[in-house]
C-alpha cells in the first residue's frame, strides 16, 4: 500500500489553499476534476469487476483511487472519490449508477408523496466514506484533499427525470406549476447534501465544493427564484468550518453572480466564457475580485502540444484578472484522455507565474 506520510500536515503553505484563500502562491496550483477516473489505467484496473457504488463505500478503494492522480500526476489537490448520488444511496433512495448511462432511479419522484417518502441521511450512513477520508487524511502528506457533494437542483433532476436528461422537462414543469412541493424537495436535498458535506469536514477534508452540474439548464430568474435558496442553505451551513468552498456548474455563465452570492469562496468555470470575462461578471462595483477555478476545455487535451500548450498559457494569463486562480478543466476529464498529457500540464502550469 503507498502511503505519502502518516504525520500531521502543516497545510499553510499548501499552494491550492493560500490560492483559494486570495494569498499569492508559491506556484500555479491545479488540479482536474475527474482526475481519478477511466483516464487512468490504474484506475481501470481497481475498479475491474467493482461496481461504481460498491467502490464509493470501500474505504480503502475509494483512498487508493484518490490517491492515484496525486502519485502520478503531482497535482496540488485531491478531489474524494465518490459520486453525486452517493449520499441518497446512503440514506436508502433506490438509485443506481449504470454504466454507460449514469444515475438511474427506480422510481421518478414527481409528487407530493413521492418527496415525502425520500428518506434522510444521517451521518452514520456515509460512514465508510469518512473512513476514507481520514485514511487520506493520513497518507496525503501535504496536498489538501477535496470534499465534495452534488447541489440541490442537480439531484432533484436525477430523482425527477429518474436519470440522466437534455432538456429537464420534468424538473422545469414541476418547479414552476408545484412551486411548494419543488422547494420542499429541493430543501430535502439540501439537508442530505449539508449532512454529507459536514460529514467529510468532520472526518477532515480540507476544502469542499458543490456541484451544480445541470444548473446551466436553467435562465438566471429560475436559478434565482428555485436555486439559489437550496443551494444558500448547504453552503451557508459549512461557514462554522472555515474552509474553502467552491462552487461549480456546466454551461453557468450567465449565473456565476447568483452562484457567487449562495455563498461560494471560489467559482468554478466552464470552458464557454474567458476567466477574465467571468471576473469581470463576478465582481460587483465596490467588491474584490472573485477567486476562480478554471477553465481549460477538457477535449483540448487531445490536441497537438503546441496547440495545447498556448490554451494552457491563455487560461493561465486570463486567470491573473482575478484574487486567486486554481487552474483546472472547464469540466471533468474525458475517458480517453493520454493520462500522460495531464502529466505535461501539470508541470507547465507550475512553471507558469501565478
Amino acid at each position: 500500500m503507498w502511503t505519502m506520510s502518516t504525520t500531521a500536515r502543516d497545510l499553510s503553505g499548501a499552494p491550492f489553499l493560500v490560492a483559494v484563500r486570495g494569498g499569492r502562491p508559491t506556484r500555479l496550483p491545479v488540479w482536474f476534476m475527474r482526475q481519478a477516473g477511466r483516464s487512468l489505467p490504474e484506475y481501470r484496473a481497481i475498479r475491474e469487476g467493482v461496481p461504481m457504488l460498491k467502490a464509493c463505500f470501500d474505504p480503502e478503494t475509494l483512498a487508493e483511487i484518490t490517491l492515484q492522480p496525486v502519485r502520478r500526476h503531482g497535482v496540488d489537490a485531491a478531489i474524494l472519490f465518490s459520486d453525486i448520488v452517493v449520499p441518497l444511496y446512503a440514506a436508502g433512495v433506490d438509485i443506481d449508477i449504470v454504466p454507460g448511462t449514469g444515475p438511474v432511479a427506480a422510481a421518478p419522484v414527481r409528487d407530493a408523496g413521492a418527496v415525502a417518502a425520500l428518506p434522510r441521511l444521517e451521518p452514520g450512513q456515509v460512514g465508510p466514506v469518512a473512513q476514507g477520508v481520514r485514511l487520506l487524511v493520513e497518507r496525503l502528506g501535504d496536498t489538501p484533499l477535496i470534499g465534495f457533494a452534488g447541489a440541490p437542483f442537480t439531484l432533484a433532476s436525477y430523482l425527477i427525470e429518474g436519470g440522466p436528461s437534455r432538456n429537464y422537462e420534468h424538473t422545469k414543469a414541476l418547479m414552476h406549476s408545484e412551486p411548494e412541493l419543488w422547494h420542499e424537495l429541493a430543501g430535502r436535498l439540501a439537508d442530505v447534501a449539508l449532512t454529507f458535506l459536514r460529514a467529510q469536514l468532520d472526518a477532515g477534508v480540507d476544502a469542499v465544493q458543490l456541484f451544480d452540474s445541470w444548473a446551466g439548464a436553467l435562465s438566471l430568474r429560475e436559478y434565482r427564484e428555485f436555486v439559489l435558496p437550496h443551494s444558500a442553505t448547504v453552503l451557508g451551513g459549512l461557514a462554522d468550518y472555515g474552509v474553502p468552498r467552491i462552487h461549480f456548474g456546466v454551461g453557468t455563465g450567465e449565473l456565476l453572480p447568483a452562484m457567487r452570492e449562495a455563498g461560494a469562496d471560489v467559482v468554478g468555470v466552464d470552458w464557454r466564457i474567458p476567466l477574465d470575462e467571468a471576473v469581470r461578471r463576478l465582481t460587483a462595483a465596490g467588491e474584490p475580485p472573485p477567486v476562480v477555478q478554471g477553465n481549460l476545455d477538457p477535449a483540448l487535451l487531445r490536441a497537438s502540444w503546441p496547440v495545447l500548450e498556448a490554451e494552457v498559457r491563455r487560461v493561465a494569463g486570463e486567470g491573473r484578472a482575478a484574487a486567486g486562480h486554481v487552474f483546472n478543466l472547464g469540466h471533468g476529464v474525458l475517458p480517453g484522455t493520454d493520462p500522460d498529457v495531464l502529466t505535461r500540464v501539470v508541470e507547465l502550469v507550475h512553471g507558469l507565474e501565478p
